[in-house]
């Protein structure tokens, strides 16, 4: 657990790692600061405090977003938020070395949010 991270919405780690793999678990856009705070509106406002979340997560076992190799991404609204989501995701990484991905329609996530995101991380050896 990351002393720093979001407060869990489940009984789970924020991380695990074994062998350098580190399994970042799904993120939600709650505010760690206010955890009972009313989520961010929309998915660009959502996914960027995900993200937030996944550095926060990182930062606190010595790694960034440059080490992550794949994302899943969920969405409740695919349909009216993937084109958005898209536009969006490059940005958080370094032109060019963007991680693998699957991006998944759900009906429903925790907290009501409308995106979570998990991530596997390699620390370099």
């Amino acid at each position: 657990m990351i002393s720093t991270g979001p407060r869990p919405v489940a009984p789970f780690s924020h991380a695990v790692e074994t062998d350098g793999w580190v399994f970042v678990t799904g993120q939600m856009p709650t505010d760690p600061d206010a955890p009972d705070a009313p989520l961010p509106e929309g998915i660009e406002a959502q996914t960027r405090r995900v993200v937030d979340n996944l550095k926060i997560v990182l930062g606190g076992i010595g790694l960034g977003l440059e080490h992550v190799t794949m994302a899943r991404i969920y969405l409740t609204q695919f349909e009216r938020d993937y084109a958005a989501l898209n536009a969006l995701w490059p940005r958080f990484f370094e032109t060019g070395k963007l991680p693998a991905r699957t991006t998944v329609g759900v009906t429903a996530l925790a907290v009501g949010a409308l995106v979570e995101i998990d991530l596997v991380a390699r620390r370099p050896g």
